[in-house]
């Protein structure tokens, strides 16, 4: 199989670069930034474009961006941007429904905008020079359907084991665990060390069990070469949860040990957060967006680190999965002012504007020529999130369309309880594969997914595909 063809098959990962819970502006969009763009009238008007975006990290630095672009342009094109935090993909729907939707916004929910007829395909205004750019990571499903291109990558989401480690030191721990028999062993000790602080060494946002599984799961799953991510295996096209049991069998074991943060089964990600920062949790997964999280939404004074995450034996034969990384924003297809939006498409999918971008530490680039120009971030804690020749990208599963057709309790739900309650864990995967894999066969049936088995695949070879 050649690099492109494998690439294409590979590359690619649902959602894109909105860095989770950070601080920033919010609110709903007012009637003159949201609409079809005003036209312009007489030589010299403006024309006002709406752009509305879900991500609250990077907002006054956007803001800055717009005053610069809108200052500059020679095309009398002024942008307005709207941050709605909450119920985004809502307010997209009522707005098209309304015919009042912005003339540019992010691609949240890219194969529901796509499915809706919202976004303008994009391939007649690129530039060979762009096309060649982001060739390999133009992939069917995550910025194309069909051939059709409708947004771009910009950055990713690359996952990583946050460890304190203060409480590393304080339990006698050197270095973080490669295994996850040791990542069992060592939230033990920090439980045992940390008894006179209320420090516990694990947690996660069990609250969320979908979630929150995906959050270890994925990671440990996909470093350790099962060739497995949300459950998919991409080798035989088929649902394969057996390969996660070695990693629900550490969850179970921690919970037992008495390792795990209280009332974790309830948790949400900023509570969980919030008790990392007081020096109470000494391990959790999660990705790059946590360094901008510790420094304006949860200021930390405690010693914290990131490091690639342990696998199911030590070995590393697989990479790590960079999430949200297909897309970024797209063009609303029923604007009067297409040209004009993509004037600023442009603008946004510049070399300058994503080295600054990265470099400034809202989120990690995924594109070659960024991440091999771009000087290292500056924002504190961004160290250990940076790509390494371990992590890669790979092609969407189709568990989203999937989970709307099983029937019964689904994945997240009876990994959380058989994390409380224990029982018969080879049954219960056993019964999830039924499942799903009769889910999938109908999503197939019904054209909503085009994913089949891929015998070649090898996570092992996609290392060193973003770096070195």
């Amino acid at each position: 199989m050649s690099k492109k063809v494998v690439m294409s098959t590979l590359l690619g990962v649902t959602l894109v670069a909105s860095l989770a819970a950070c601080g920033g502006q919010t609110g709903q969009p007012t009637n003159n930034s949201a609409g079809a763009s005003s036209a312009p009238g007489a030589s010299g008007q403006k024309t006002k474009l709406a752009y509305w975006t879900i991500d609250r990290h990077d907002a006054d630095y956007m803001k800055e961006v717009i005053k610069k672009f809108n200052e500059t342009n020679k095309d009398n094109i002024e942008v307005e941007m709207t941050v709605m935090a909450d119920n985004f993909n809502q307010s997209v729907d009522i707005a098209f429904a309304s015919k009042q939707a912005p003339d540019i916004f992010r691609t949240n929910d890219f194969p529901g905008f796509v499915k809706k007829g919202y976004l303008l395909p994009l391939n007649d205004m690129m530039t060979d020079d762009m096309k060649k750019r982001y060739n390999n990571l133009l992939v069917e499903g995550s910025n194309m359907v069909d051939g059709k291109i409708y947004s771009l990558p910009n950055t990713g989401q690359y996952w990583r084991l946050i460890y304190n480690v203060d409480l590393f030191k304080k339990a006698g721990i050197t270095e973080p665990p490669k295994t996850i028999q040791e990542m069992v062993e060592d939230a033990k000790k920090i439980t045992e060390a940390g008894k006179d602080i209320g420090a516990y060494g694990f947690a996660e946002n069990f609250k969320n069990p979908s979630s929150a599984f995906s959050r270890i799961a994925n990671p440990i799953g996909s470093f350790s070469g099962t060739s497995v991510l949300d459950g998919y295996n991409y080798k035989t096209g088929q649902y394969d949860f057996a390969a996660y049991k070695p990693i629900v069998e550490a969850l179970r074991q921690m919970k037992q040990d008495g390792s795990m943060l209280p009332g974790v089964e309830s948790l949400d990600i900023d509570p969980l957060r919030a008790q990392f920062a007081a020096g109470k949790i000494g391990m959790y997964f999660n990705h790059s967006g946590e360094p901008a999280v510790y420094q304006s939404q949860f200021p930390t004074q405690i010693n914290w680190s990131a490091a690639l995450p342990p696998t199911i034996d030590g070995k590393q034969q697989g990479t790590v999965a960079v999430a949200n990384t297909g897309n970024y924003i797209g063009i609303n297809k029923d604007t009067p002012n297409k040209d004009k939006a993509w004037k600023f498409m442009e603008y946004i999918y510049n070399l300058d504007f994503q080295k600054e971008y990265h470099e400034k530490g809202l989120g990690i680039s995924i594109v070659p020529d960024v991440n091999a120009t771009a000087k290292k971030p500056a924002m504190p804690g961004i160290e250990g999130f940076l790509p390494t020749k371990f992590d890669a990208l790979y092609a969407t599963t189709p568990t989203s369309v999937a989970e709307t057709k099983v029937e019964g309790t689904k994945l997240g739900n009876v990994i959380i309880k058989y994390m409380l309650e224990g029982g018969d864990l080879d049954k219960l995967l056993s019964d999830l594969n039924t499942r799903y894999n009769a889910a999938l066969d109908k999503a197939r049936a019904a054209g909503e997914t085009k994913m089949k088995a891929d015998p070649d695949f090898d996570p092992g070879k996609l290392q060193g595909s973003l770096a070195k």
